[in-house]
């Protein structure tokens, strides 16, 4: 196979502060070092930080370096692999990247700097990448490129909530998952899934988080402010529903669904507006793991930490996943025919449309760019 010096990326100017700053260029494929592999690129999907480092924003501050190549989720297929490289031979196995060199042990070995599609890592949004064969994983079998793309960014890191909940290892690092992939063993658990009004990247979160605690046999309440996607998180499994706009009091409700108990787990991801209530749902002990912040910080209330003391609950910030938790996540979703949701589709041509699409955040789904043939 004759392979390609050069990758079509999409890229960020240094003066870029819109999404139509995006400059298409090509690039030269650096040569692979021994545990390199060279991935040909199927598909990449957005994530609302891929639009803040696009547009060069203030929000995700950082020395990222002209011409950048942004995103990192992407899926696709082995083209070459270095010469000491596990993935030798294996030439076109489809494949799905994890975006970090945080590999296992616990959030300490995450550095910001390392992930695909910022300061000096150019990411996924062109036809080829090289990567060192650590942050190379099989994709799941029954996945198109396009759905294993959309795998990690908001699904890896509802798995790895859930997962530190379930084994009480909340430092970020994982021990060997217990049973086969496929046992319930969220039965008889309560856990709430937060919705705060939009369906963007963030709410993905809840939506793959209560694919999984459904698929592991819980009982998942699902909150939102429209009921309209209310119907849409129950056609995608969920059992539980309350419109938090009709029934402002939703924690109440939600002790009232439970018995008085409260829920095992909370996902969180309102921030300072919705954490009270988050707390005043969870059962004594309960958890509660923060994933995002959707709400405009505000006062504390002042009932937070007696909540937090007397109910012996804790709150755990989620932020990112190691690679074995992608692993895991690979052979759950497998074992369980998850499938991502996917909103829309775009061609490579039209990726500008595609980060429009993400500003507006109101897509149901990932929104994915489709960049070559599988």
């Amino acid at each position: 196979m004759l392979l390609p010096k050069t990758t079509t990326a999409w890229t960020i100017p240094a003066t870029a502060s819109s999404i139509t700053d995006l400059t298409k260029k090509s690039k030269t494929i650096p040569p692979l070092g021994p545990k390199d592999v060279l991935v040909k690129i199927t598909a990449a999907s957005l994530n609302f930080r891929d639009l803040l480092i696009a547009t060069r924003s203030p929000a995700y501050p950082g020395n990222h370096l002209p011409d950048l190549v942004p995103g990192s989720d992407g899926a696709g297929i082995v083209a070459s692999a270095g010469s000491s490289s596990t993935w030798v031979g294996r030439e076109g196995t489809p494949v799905v990247l994890h975006p970090s060199t945080w590999l296992n042990g616990d959030v300490r070995n995450l550095r910001a700097d390392s992930i695909l599609g910022g300061y000096g890592k150019d990411g996924t949004l062109q036809t080829y990448l090289v990567v060192n064969e650590e942050q190379v994983i099989a994709a799941p079998k029954g996945l198109t490129g396009v759905e294993s793309s959309a795998l990690f960014t908001a699904g890896a890191t509802a798995w790895a909530a859930i997962r530190g909940g379930m084994d009480g290892m909340l430092d970020g690092e994982i021990g060997e998952y217990k049973g086969a992939w496929t046992d319930k063993r969220l039965k008889s658990k309560w856990m709430l899934t937060q919705g705060t009004g939009g369906f963007g990247t963030c709410d993905y979160k809840l939506i793959t988080g209560f694919k999984i605690a459904a698929a592991l046999g819980a009982n998942v309440i699902v909150t939102s402010s429209s009921n309209a996607k209310l119907e849409i998180a129950k056609s995608l499994g969920a059992t539980h529903l309350i419109n938090y706009t009709d029934m402002p009091d939703w924690d109440e409700e939600v002790l009232r669904m439970t018995g008085g108990k409260g829920v095992d787990h909370v996902i969180e991801l309102g921030g300072a507006k919705t954490i009270m209530k988050s707390l005043n749902t969870a059962r004594p002990g309960g958890l509660i793991s923060v994933i995002g912040i959707l709400t405009e910080a505000e006062t504390i209330s002042g009932s937070l930490v007696p909540s937090v003391l007397y109910g012996s609950k804790i709150v755990k910030g989620c932020m990112g996943f190691s690679r074995d938790m992608s692993a895991e996540y690979v052979r759950f979703v497998e074992a369980n025919g998850i499938k991502p949701v996917i909103a829309k589709i775009f061609g490579f041509e039209n990726i500008i449309e595609g980060f429009e699409a993400l500003q507006k955040q109101n897509a149901v789904g990932k929104l994915v760019v489709n960049i070559s043939n599988e």
